[in-house]
């Protein structure tokens, strides 16, 4: 039986690495029946937003959908489309792994990371009051009342949230896949010997969650420390859980440690949805140029057939990208030794090249 999954080409250079993915998947020969909705900057003048409510109530019916990057319209009142989109749907956790395959040129070799960051918490929870606001001076003097402390009138202040709910939710998923992929460490990344009372319940709150998964080993660390250890040691670690900020952060210097975001996959998890999405922008100056490279796109359908349970194909495909990867001659210019390499290949090729490896 076919599985109904929503598509999202998304817009700029999304329809390009969105058909190469859909190719792939496709030739695997597991069956799909595409749920096709259109979102971003594109469908604004049609429908007023660049997140059409037909869009969510797909996702919402299929449980399960793959995008194309998505450009956020300037002056639409939406911070991110993505942000919006895992906000509507509660897609509290996201998943990033980050991962070294041989050919793809780095520093590094033995990395093979998994980061779980909470979505909806923290600074990015956009709980902000604009320098010289009445609510912001009016922060400011309640701040002053209860505890004494002076913030300068000229400050523009964001509120950071975390609760026990939130870190629960995102500590319970992130040790609930290493248990199911044999992943031996989970890593809680926090500021908690600073930030007390956000930090410090997260990690309070973590250790109280790692208590219930005995058969995984559980360890902290302090956030900037972490960096350090990353770019030292990055075979040390397995799984990262974090709250929003961090994550972010982390997740695109591990990026870096693999490769670049070209080859970072990625997924935005919920209690009953999951979406998948290469974690690159909608680079739409190159829209249409079949430039671009479509492998960490093609890597989130790879997590796409495992949460459908097709493990058999999501093996075949992730060795089929890998083989090209390694043979180094159908891959896009970030691939290439130089930039300005004429060997390079198109976004296209590189579909056809991973179809024949399968």
């Amino acid at each position: 039986m076919a599985h109904r999954v929503t598509f999202i080409p998304g817009d700029g250079v999304g329809p390009e690495l969105s058909d190469a993915t859909r190719r792939v998947l496709e030739a695997t020969g597991v069956g799909f029946d595409w749920d096709v909705q259109h979102a971003g900057a594109d469908v604004v003048s049609e429908h007023g937003t660049p997140l059409p409510q037909q869009v969510l109530e797909s996702i919402r019916a299929n449980k399960v959908a793959i995008k194309g990057p998505i450009t956020t319209p300037v002056g639409t009142g939406f911070r991110s489309v993505n942000v919006e989109l895992r906000k509507q749907l509660d897609l509290f956790a996201c998943l990033r792994p980050c991962k070294w395959y041989p050919g793809v040129r780095s520093r590094y070799s033995d990395v093979d990371l998994v980061i779980f960051r909470e979505n909806h918490e923290d600074l990015y929870a956009g709980i902000e009051f604009e320098m010289g606001s009445q609510e912001a001076l009016g922060l400011i003097g309640y701040i002053k009342g209860v505890s004494g402390r002076d913030i300068r009138p000229d400050s523009g202040i964001s509120i950071k949230p975390i609760s026990v709910f939130g870190t629960t939710r995102i500590v319970k998923a992130a040790f609930e896949y290493a248990r199911t992929n044999n992943r031996r460490t989970v890593t809680a990344v926090h500021k908690s010997n600073i930030m007390k009372f956000s930090d410090g319940l997260f990690l309070k709150t973590a250790r109280e969650v790692a208590a219930q998964y005995p058969d995984i080993e559980f360890n902290d660390r302090i956030v900037d420390n972490m960096t350090m250890q990353l770019v030292a040691h990055p075979g040390d670690y397995d799984v990262l859980v974090l709250p929003n900020l961090y994550g972010d952060i982390i997740s695109d210097l591990c990026a870096g440690l693999v490769g670049g975001l070209g080859v970072a996959p990625g997924a935005n998890l919920g209690e009953e949805l999951a979406v998948f999405e290469p974690t690159h922008g909608s680079a739409p100056k190159y829209a249409g140029q079949n430039k671009m490279n479509p492998m960490a796109m093609m890597l989130s359908g790879v997590l796409m057939l495992r949460h459908l349970g097709e493990g058999h194909a999501a093996d075949r495909l992730e060795k089929a990208i890998a083989g090209v990867m390694v043979e180094g001659t159908h891959v896009t210019y970030d691939m290439r030794a130089s930039r300005n390499d004429p060997g390079a290949v198109g976004t296209s090729h590189v579909a056809d090249a991973v179809v024949a490896h399968l």
